[in-house]
């Protein structure tokens, strides 16, 4: 990938944290905090898989290693997840 694509790409996920923004300064996490929530959730998952298969090369490497990454991100949620849960 040339600078161009990698400029398009940043404008993208400038675009994501800029919308992110919007919605925090809103007033919509005061008004409706799980709409808020799930707004958020979302934008960041899709800059997270942006980063990711653009930054990180994934998007051109072999599908293992795309699933070895993808593995290791759910295990690490669902450790982070059962350990919050301890916590409760």
């Amino acid at each position: 990938m040339d600078w161009k694509g990698y400029t398009v790409i940043y404008v993208v996920l400038f675009a994501f944290a800029t919308a992110q923004a919007v919605v925090e300064f809103a007033g919509l996490v005061e008004s409706a905090y799980w709409i808020a929530f799930a707004v958020i959730m979302v934008l960041s998952v899709i800059k997270a898989v942006g980063v990711a298969a653009y930054y990180q090369h994934l998007r051109w490497e072999p599908r293992a290693v795309t699933y070895l990454v993808v593995g290791g991100t759910v295990a690490a949620l669902a450790l982070t997840g059962a350990a919050a849960y301890s916590i409760l």
